[in-house]
């Protein structure tokens, strides 16, 4: 029981007070939140926040890339009502199953039949998370490799500034150190080929093609040196998110799709930012005339408006599981909420929106606006060095010396300080973690005339910013 004096300062907690002293944020500084407590959100609607001071941002970030089809969509309340009031939960164990499930995985192969030019891809493995698709692909990739009578085959190849999630074996997957500092997470089954980030790593004088070419080299490098015979898999993102909506360079997945082939090493391609339409596109698997083994989804497939998670698997694999299961039995793997039948009438109404209302071409249409306005906008920014991106995924790069492509150094932040400035002006973009990127991937809804607002608030915030952006290239 709390005394008199307790209930007192209780009573008189505000809600920062109250977060400080409940909450266990993810990816926060504990000594920066301490100090200075949360930003807390109260309302939003289409891509505008509005936050619980009363203050109304443009949503340049889409939460964390995931509300594609904007904020505050009736639709999708009433359709996840109607789902609980039928059937709020049951699972697919044990051949269960219900209709919203079945229909929300027939819905995703045929978009990527029909969409993506991808019909060997063959069934859906729901979960609730980019994470934990992760960990049921690499788990897929073990068990793939048992059952097909290979069981040296199991390493999986991922890259520098490649981000899989953070549970245990997607974190190891991930090719960004930050996010294993201090975890002891390394896995001597992840091997980290460099990143193939033209702009950043190319060589003084290489050509993006000679670039290209170096990338793959090293990779038919670590296949020689482990042997084809050990390496199962190979992860890529089609367009690198978190590590700084990384382009991959000219003719990359062309040179390295027969690489993978002639090894018989696995495709996964991981989705979960790219896919529903974030890069004007339905999937990159379609932009980048993919073949994967495997793709990883999330975010998009329900606009984050319930957590979903999917691991497409092609028929190669799924022919080798069919094949072998009355030898092994059931498929021992699995989530409580896999399949959950609210998660998947959300994920239909999303996707009904999505098509209804013309997102995807809309991405691509408003997309190249941003960009474009942004790259004209900030052209003569003494410390942004790159302006790039596909649809409504676009980063801004900053650099020390534009001239040179000169990093800043590490540890000093400059674009988080650009970040920070932004908010200050009531636009909401993204700090990442790998390089010096700040990234924009509004929701799929947003406008021309907020795209006008959202290139208004970041030149302001970057003209207030620049002052410490000189400092800080002082000290790189």
């Amino acid at each position: 029981m709390l005394d008199d004096q307790a209930l007192g300062e209780r009573a008189n907690y505000s809600l920062e007070d109250m977060d400080r002293n409940s909450l266990f944020h993810p990816l926060t500084s504990i000594a920066t939140h301490m100090d200075k407590g949360p930003h807390i959100m109260g309302s939003a609607k289409g891509a505008r926040l509005r936050d619980h001071s009363g203050n109304e941002l443009v949503d340049c970030s889409g939460g964390l890339w995931c509300v594609n089809v904007g904020y505050g969509r009736p639709e999708i309340a009433e359709a996840a009502k109607q789902a609980i009031l039928d059937l709020n939960y049951w699972h697919l164990f044990g051949s269960s199953s219900n209709e919203a499930t079945i229909r929300l995985a027939d819905k995703v192969l045929t978009l990527f039949h029909e969409q993506a030019n991808a019909r060997h891809l063959k069934r859906v493995f729901f979960g609730t998370s980019g994470s934990d698709a992760n960990d049921t692909n690499y788990k897929l990739v073990r068990y793939y490799a048992n059952l097909r009578g290979t069981p040296e085959k199991k390493k999986i190849i991922s890259r520098q500034g490649g981000y899989h999630g953070l549970t245990a074996a997607a974190a190891a997957l991930t090719g960004i150190p930050v996010y294993h500092k201090a975890w002891s997470l390394h896995s001597d089954d992840v091997i980290h080929t460099s990143c193939p980030h033209y702009f950043r790593f190319a060589h003084d004088g290489e050509s993006e093609e000679a670039f290209c070419d170096r990338m793959i080299a090293e990779i038919e490098g670590i296949i020689e040196r482990e042997g084809a015979d050990k390496i199962g898999a190979f992860i890529a993102e089609p367009i690198m998110g978190t590590g700084g909506v990384l382009m991959p360079p000219k003719g990359y997945f062309a040179k390295l799709q027969p690489v993978l082939q002639k090894h018989d090493i696995l495709l996964i391609a991981d989705e979960v930012i790219t896919g529903f339409g974030r890069t004007g596109h339905w999937f990159g698997t379609g932009l980048y005339d993919l073949k994967p083994d495997i793709v990883t989804l999330a975010k998009g497939i329900t606009s984050a408006y319930f957590p979903v998670s999917a691991s497409v698997v092609s028929d190669r694999i799924w022919n080798v599981l069919e094949g072998a299961s009355a030898e092994f039995g059931p498929v021992m793997h699995g989530f409580t909420y896999s399949g959950h039948p609210v998660g998947a009438a959300v994920g239909l109404a999303n996707l009904a929106i999505m098509e209804n209302e013309g997102m995807v071409q809309n991405a691509r249409m408003v997309g190249t606006y941003l960009r474009d306005g942004l790259q004209q906008r900030l052209a003569e920014h003494p410390f942004v060095g790159d302006v790039r991106g596909e649809g409504l995924m676009i980063g801004v790069e900053f650099t020390a010396d534009r001239a040179k492509r000169r990093p800043f150094a590490p540890g000093t932040g400059a674009h988080r300080v650009a970040a920070a400035k932004a908010v200050e002006h009531k636009l909401m973009v993204r700090a990442l973690p790998f390089i010096e990127v700040v990234s924009f991937s509004p929701p799929l809804c947003i406008t021309k005339a907020e795209c006008d607002m959202a290139i208004d608030r970041f030149a302001s915030a970057l003209n207030a910013a620049t002052p410490e952006l000189a400092r800080l290239s002082a000290l790189s």
